[in-house]
């Protein structure tokens, strides 16, 4: 199962869409749907080509093609360009790409903006560079060697002259395209924003207000739209009474919505919408609406209970996915074999903003305006939906108040683009919070069994790891009870540790809801049964938890988890460009372990409650460590420091990357101490922020994050910071008070501070 919902294009190939080739990168020509319409209303001399545009008042446009959500990438993208280009940032306008095949993915998800297309945008810019000194050179009657652009500027050399790039861009347009050849990249020490802290480009109009999100779209003569939706995943419309809802002030219109299916995919659920002149009267209609819902295969469905089962079920031998050695043999003959089980409830994304979408549809045309992180996968499933071609779809994106992976799912654009068809007229969907945490894509709930074999000196010679949960398969293909590949391989089949003898298996869990991918997916669940189990076996060897973690991950190496019999990715990229490397995540553990206090439970001494845990692991291909200080005073807890050390690669924005960490920890502590969807008769029982709490203020500790200087290629950066959260707590709490929780959340265990 791949995340990705388009074609992958390669990086020739890229730079050939993209018109980095003989004929291509016309800085003077105008291509159609690049811009969004917001942007069209420029000054008189811009002219773009995919990426790059220059006015003759030296603004220099770069457009942005994937979605803002917080990360910084309107920043860290056109960094890259601007920093190849040599174009001073004070004069960058950065645009937001519409939905278009020709920039390649535009899937803003699963950490891959910076690492996917590094290389591509400091070919942009360079290309750029090289055609703005072949355009002065023209001019000045010069060798183009003699021509070396310099902060906004192409100076030659032997003279001392210069010109504006405002000046050039004309001329500019008409250069030949470098090949890509013989573009010639800036060395490290010429960088002028790469590696450095360039500020946030959105952060002035976010703080003023004037930054656009999905919500804040008006368009002439709209109307609103508010769903009331299926409970329970599968049941339709089987009884409605709308008498009461129509009588309410400044209604137009109530349609009802039945193009479920299942498989799910990215459908809307079935529904009733309430059509409005204004969202209040949309909402206080939609609450008068007499709704009866046919039976559905998961009207049974119970949380609880399917976690019992699934607990079961991970007991019992299953479905061999990956091993070596004789594992079997080794538990058998071992000193001591150590057992424990996990679990991780279902879990909602909880975006500050919840989904959005405004739609026209008109004469087979549509255009809409939403906060997608995929507007690609938008076109296409917004055509199927309407039947037409995915090219007559335009996306403008918005702004994203937060996505975490839910926004990569266009269910809620193709409810307003079907409503708008409905009634002729632009609609916004506006989902309220209780919308959305009732129909989520949940990350899945899930069971882990987890054995070691060990020596009479404590060393590990035998793992076995099994997991069940539902699959995000399942969301695509009917009857999937196993993981895909795609899911083992974040964080299970990578085990980086040095033990012979090593067996992986599944047992089967089949859906009862809408499964999707989550900030840093099966990394979650994966991370928290493997670096706690870790952590238990540490201490029952007697031995410092980080000295222990030091000897499991065994001698410097680059693991390959695709070796042997069992086929694993690497999340998409080569090893020989993103190797395991063991000495990297040894170097991020050994940094949080100064700053913890560690000792094994058996040598501390005293009852102060208080004490450190830590975990590591490696996943979007970077490697981070947690070290987390509690205190635990009976039965309450409180979490009273953070400490991540990360290795990703270069870091492009150090500032951003130190961001995206904090972030990622305080989301990763809210699911941690509180995060749990509840389903009872297959419906979600969960309404609000009151039963699906988030992270407070006074709840979140001091954090501290230091980012290991790399030469290595980028890597992601949105979510590894998450997986060692859960971990580093729940080891912290035993190491305070010999309380070892394997059931997340944490506050069921006890109450938070």
């Amino acid at each position: 199962m791949s995340r990705e919902t388009i074609e992958n294009v390669d990086r020739r190939r890229f730079l050939r869409l993209t018109g980095l080739t003989a004929g291509g990168l016309i800085l003077g020509t105008a291509l159609p749907n690049t811009q969004p319409l917001w942007a069209q209303s420029g000054a008189a001399n811009r002219e773009l080509n995919l990426f790059v545009g220059i006015n003759a008042d030296d603004t220099v446009s770069i457009v942005c093609h994937r979605s803002e959500m917080g990360q910084g990438i309107r920043t860290g993208l056109p960094q890259v360009v601007a920093d190849e280009m040599e174009a001073d940032w004070s004069k960058v306008k950065v645009i937001q790409g519409l939905g278009d095949k020709r920039y390649g993915s535009q899937n803003t998800d699963g950490s891959r903006s910076i690492r996917r297309f590094y290389d591509t945008m400091r070919n942009m810019g360079a290309s750029a560079r090289s055609m703005l000194e072949s355009a002065a050179a023209q001019q000045w009657q010069v060798p183009a060697s003699e021509c070396k652009a310099k902060n906004h500027t192409v100076v030659h050399i032997p003279s001392g002259r210069s010109l504006r790039f405002g000046e050039l861009a004309e001329r500019a347009a008409k250069q030949p395209v470098p090949d890509e050849d013989k573009l010639q990249l800036k060395s490290s020490d010429q960088f002028n924003y790469i590696g450095k802290p360039v500020k946030n480009y959105d952060t002035p109009d976010m703080v003023m207000g004037k930054a656009g999100y999905g919500q804040d779209v008006q368009l002439d003569d709209m109307l609103i739209a508010s769903i009331e939706r299926s409970p329970v995943l599968g049941s339709k419309i089987a009884k409605l009474d709308d008498s009461d809802a129509r009588k309410v002030k400044g209604v137009i219109a109530i349609e009802r919505l039945e193009v479920a299916t299942e498989p799910p995919v990215f459908n809307p659920l079935s529904g009733v919408a309430v059509i409005a002149r204004n969202t209040w009267s949309a909402l206080k209609a939609r609450d008068k609406l007499k709704i009866e819902w046919t039976d559905s295969p998961h009207q049974q469905h119970n949380s609880e209970s399917y976690l019992a089962t699934l607990r079961e079920r991970v007991q019992k031998a299953g479905k061999k996915v990956t091993g070596r050695g004789d594992l079997d043999a080794t538990l058998k003959n071992a000193a001591k074999v150590h057992k424990a089980n996990y679990s991780v409830p279902y879990l909602a994304h909880a975006t500050m903003e919840p989904p959005s979408a405004t739609a026209v549809v008109s004469d087979d045309v549509c255009e809409v305006w939403s906060c997608v992180q995929d507007p690609q996968s938008v076109q296409q499933h917004v055509a199927s939906a309407l039947k037409i071609k995915p090219e007559q779809v335009r996306v403008n994106v918005t702004l994203l108040g937060g996505g975490f992976g839910r926004k990569s799912k266009p269910d809620f654009v193709i409810e307003a683009a079907l409503l708008s068809k409905k009634l002729g007229k632009p609609v916004k969907v506006v989902w309220s919070r209780e919308d959305d945490i009732r129909h989520d894509f949940y990350h899945a709930i899930s069971a882990a069994h987890f054995e070691a074999a060990m020596d009479a000196q404590g060393k590990v010679t035998g793992w076995l790891q099994r997991t069940a949960f539902p699959s995000i398969s399942g969301t695509f293909s009917a009857g999937v009870e196993h993981p895909s590949s795609g899911e083992l391989d974040l964080g299970l089949t990578d085990l980086p540790y040095a033990i012979d003898n090593y067996r992986t298996e599944t047992a089967p869990a089949e859906y009862h809801t809408r499964i999707g991918w989550l900030r840093s997916v099966c990394n979650i669940q994966n991370a928290f049964g493997i670096c706690s189990f870790a952590d238990e076996l540490a201490h029952a060897a007697g031995q410092k938890p980080d000295a222990f973690l030091m000897q499991l991950i065994g001698p410097d190496r680059q693991v390959d988890p695709s070796e042997g019999e069992y086929k694993y990715g690497n999340y998409g990229e080569p090893l020989e460009k993103f190797p395991l490397d063991t000495a990297r995540l040894k170097n991020v553990l050994q940094h949080a372990a100064k700053k913890a206090q560690l000792a094994p439970r058996s040598a501390q001494t005293g009852n102060s409650g208080e004490a450190w845990g830590i975990a590591v692991h490696r996943s979007f291909l970077s490697y981070v460590a947690v070290a987390s200080k509690v205190h635990v005073a009976g039965s309450k807890l409180e979490v009273l420091e953070m400490y991540c050390c990360a290795d990703v690669g270069l870091a492009v924005n150090p500032d951003r990357v130190a961001s995206q960490m904090e972030g990622s920890m305080i989301f990763a502590l809210s699911l941690a101490l509180m995060g749990e969807i509840t389903m009872q008769d297959g419906a979600i029982s969960n309404r609000n922020f009151d039963s699906y709490p988030l992270l407070r203020l006074n709840q979140s500790p001091n954090i501290t994050v230091d980012i290991v200087e790399s030469t290595a290629a980028p890597a992601g950066v949105g979510e590894p910071g998450v997986p060692p959260v859960a971990p580093s707590i729940a080891n912290a709490i035993f190491a305070a008070s010999g309380q070892r929780i394997r059931d997340l959340p944490i506050n069921k265990h006890l109450a938070l501070a």
